[in-house]
């Protein structure tokens, strides 16, 4: 029987997963510069909140296995993450 915590998980990065597979194809559909790079764009909001869900509910399912300490080292990691991910 699988976990519920990692088919969520496993859920998500399922459906990011098939949202970048139909932009793909929809950037080949339209085969224009201008609306691939918005498809794009658009895939770059996606990815950061994908990511931030499925930690979050890792972190919900680990919670009550690891100390307060390590939760912060987590949480900081995640933070430097996405701030790699977010600048310019």
């Amino acid at each position: 029987m699988l976990d519920k915590i990692v088919l969520s998980m496993a859920t998500l990065r399922i459906i990011s997963g098939s949202l970048e597979l139909c932009a793909a194809l929809l950037m080949l559909r339209f085969n224009e510069v201008n609306k691939a790079l918005l498809i794009n764009s658009s895939l770059a909001l996606v990815g950061p909140l994908i990511l931030i869900s499925t930690t979050a509910i890792g972190l919900v399912g680990v919670a009550d296995k690891i100390s307060y300490g390590k939760m912060l080292w987590i949480t900081a990691g995640i933070a430097c993450l996405m701030i790699g991910i977010l600048k310019k």
